[in-house]
């Protein structure tokens, strides 16, 4: 099922290559790092703060969506009830508004930059259920109720209604930040987080109040700041929960970026809405939707955590079936390698190893024995058994193939792994590489997998650690269903061509 077996580099080898971790570093002394709280919770908070917006947005296109057909049907005196047409129309169109990025939180609110795309999908929803409508009541459109005109004179008096709501709740929306700004901490105290807290304090309408800035080495502020530098990374919990942070800016600039970009998951993390000002002003031209701005100044929103996304619950299901399916598909595969296993190696068919997973938590894989270590030290802590003499046949043809790792689909049923995520490593080389590779603990943001985006492309075996955190990170912040679908289709590929790493 994977296509990783996890391995450093051999002892011995060159270190001039900075991506590579040998032998000799991980033997050497590291100071201890800061890492994340274990604990770090996430924060509560108003339930407008988060849905508000979306859920108005919504209801003004379902009440556009009905009044729309009522005025059409009480024109014609014909065609189907109101309430009907709504029905028809409305599963549509939301789902295409919502994809169209129509119903996010923006901080520039204006209906004129929304209108194209309004148009184009109410277009798009009208015509398709009229015509679904006419075709299940056995008339075309044009030969019954569902006439260009009617089309025509729906689609207007949808645009007309949505566009009108949307500016009065716009309108209300910017009173009542005016009246009621909401508190936000800027993540660096750079020259560009100075002209964007001066630009928060002057302009209300974007509903956000700054309170002071969180950088741990901040530059020397101007003279005239009134905002504080509350201090770094670790002061961030304590000031989101004390002033009842909803929003967090991010800028670029800040003395440690390193150090800023931690406190920036963060603050994802803890629940805050994280905007992020970069310094390239071209940015803003990078995202899916139109960019946001505060007067003039890009501002990309950051996505929620990927487990607290609405696909994340269908991924679990899909972990759960799959799993539970493939155990039951491949028990004759499973009984014959168990067999060849015990005929190879002796008792004990099962090869049980701590590794680490979600949150850091340690919990035991399964795999089938392809080796007896000399003992638990050997197999916690020995990286690469690849090449190892002890290892007979049967071990070869097993890591080779990867059906030594088809025991994980039961840590799949269980909920310690998923099918596709960061690969678990034992908690000896978790403290190791954590010291040395500052985005390493940052894996542990989801739960570990048999496959995952590093391992499909090429980055197994005697591989750059430094790599594969940086593809196991990313495909965290980028997760979605379809990616999960591409890479174990590129893992079932790559199966095809085993290298024995």
């Amino acid at each position: 099922m994977t296509i990783d077996h996890e391995s450093v580099p051999r002892p011995g080898r060159s270190l001039s290559a900075p991506r590579r971790l040998s032998a000799e570093v991980l033997d050497r002394p590291v100071p201890p790092r800061t890492r994340s709280a274990p604990g770090l919770g996430r924060h509560r908070r108003p339930f407008r703060s988060r849905v508000a917006l979306p859920l108005a947005l919504v209801g003004v296109d379902s009440l556009a969506v009905c009044g729309a057909q009522a005025a059409v049907a009480a024109a014609t005196a014909s065609g189907p009830h109101p309430l009907t047409g709504a029905a028809a129309l409305l599963p549509l169109l939301l789902p295409l508004n919502l994809a169209g990025g129509l119903y996010r939180n923006r901080l520039s609110l204006s209906v004129l930059d929304e209108l194209p795309a309004l148009a184009a999908r109410a277009a798009v929803a009208t015509a398709f259920a009229v015509t679904l409508t006419a075709c299940l009541d056995g008339r075309w459109p044009g030969s019954g109720p569902a006439t260009p005109l009617r089309l025509t004179a729906l689609l207007a008096g949808l645009l007309l209604l949505a566009v009108s709501g949307r500016a009065l709740t716009y309108h209300l929306l910017r009173k009542v930040r005016r009246r009621r700004p909401s508190p936000v901490l800027v993540l660096g105290a750079g020259e560009l987080g100075q002209r964007i807290a001066a630009t928060l304090t002057e302009r209300r309408e974007y509903g956000l109040r700054p309170v002071g800035y969180v950088d741990p080495d901040p530059v020397l502020l101007a003279g005239d700041s009134r905002l504080p530098v509350l201090g770094g990374r670790e002061v961030l919990e304590r000031e989101v929960r004390r002033r009842r942070i909803h929003h967090v800016v991010a800028t670029e600039g800040a003395a440690d970026e390193a150090e800023t970009a931690a406190a920036l998951r963060d603050a994802v993390r803890l629940g805050c809405q994280v905007w992020l000002v970069p310094a390239l002003r071209e940015y803003g031209s990078l995202g899916r939707f139109p960019a946001d701005h505060l007067y003039g100044f890009p501002c990309l929103p950051l996505a929620r955590p990927a487990m607290r996304r609405p696909g994340w619950a269908a991924k679990r299901a899909l972990d759960i079936v799959a799993s539970g399916l493939g155990m039951l598909a491949l028990a004759p595969v499973l009984a014959v390698c168990a067999l060849a296993v015990r005929c190879d190696t002796g008792p004990g068919v099962l090869f049980r190893q701590q590794r680490t997973g979600l949150d850091g938590k340690a919990f035991t894989v399964l795999k089938f024995r392809t080796l007896r270590p000399s003992n638990e030290h050997e197999s916690a802590t020995r990286w690469n058994i690849s090449q190892d003499h002890r290892m007979g046949a049967v071990g070869r043809l097993l890591r080779r193939s990867s059906l030594d790792e088809l025991p994980q689909l039961w840590n799949v049923l269980r909920g310690d792994m998923s099918l596709v995520g960061p690969r678990p490593e034992r908690p000896y080389f978790v403290m190791r590489f954590g010291q040395v590779y500052p985005e390493y603990a940052d894996r542990h943001r989801v739960p570990v997998g048999l496959t995952g985006l590093a391992q499909v492309n090429g980055l197994r075996g005697d591989t750059s650690i430094e790599d594969r955190a940086r593809f196991d990170n990313r495909y965290i912040e980028g997760w979605s269903l379809w990616q999960d679908a591409k890479i174990l289709l590129r893992t079932a590929a790559l199966m095809l061509h085993p290298d024995g790493s």
